[in-house]
């Protein structure tokens, strides 16, 4: 029997590549993480997880949207790249060193959710978004997707 499909956390600013962009593209690689700890978490994604998309470094910040996991992690090419923001001279195509996974765009949720909100909920006080602020890719525990998904008027 398959496991159920984890939640997870995914920030990204925007006025570079929000959600609006992923519900265009349909599907798209989710590159440029550059913290291993990030990295590590994309790793442990496996087909089908389901991804909450934050806007950081907005007015206001928050939950968008959702997504899901449509290709697991495999090498971030742009890391290879001299011209693009996100090279790391130390990574290759024979030993890369950063990880990127495709997402899939499901919905912008019916209620966006702003951080100012998510903090003042108690259900979420122990939220990693609170905890690893620096922190683009996450974990999100199944009690506190169940929590963000009622405040967002998704259904269970």
């Amino acid at each position: 029997m398959a496991e159920p499909a984890r939640w997870w956390l995914m920030k990204t600013e925007p006025a570079v590549f929000g959600l609006a962009d992923l519900r265009r593209l349909g599907v798209a690689p989710w590159d440029g993480v550059r913290n291993y700890q990030a990295r590590n978490f994309m790793r442990a994604m496996r087909l089908g997880d389901r991804v909450f998309i934050y806007h950081s470094n907005a007015s206001p910040s928050g939950i968008a949207g959702l997504a899901t996991v449509a290709r697991t992690a495999y090498p971030d090419h742009t890391a290879w790249d001299p011209s693009n923001e996100h090279f790391d001279a130390k990574s290759a195509p024979s030993a890369p060193r950063w990880d990127m996974v495709d997402l899939r765009f499901d919905a912008a949720l019916p209620r966006f959710l702003p951080l100012a909100l998510l903090r003042e909920t108690s259900d979420l006080a122990d939220l990693p978004l609170f905890t690893h602020v620096r922190l683009s890719v996450q974990p999100v525990p199944e009690p506190e997707a169940a929590v963000i998904r009622r405040l967002a008027g998704l259904p269970r």
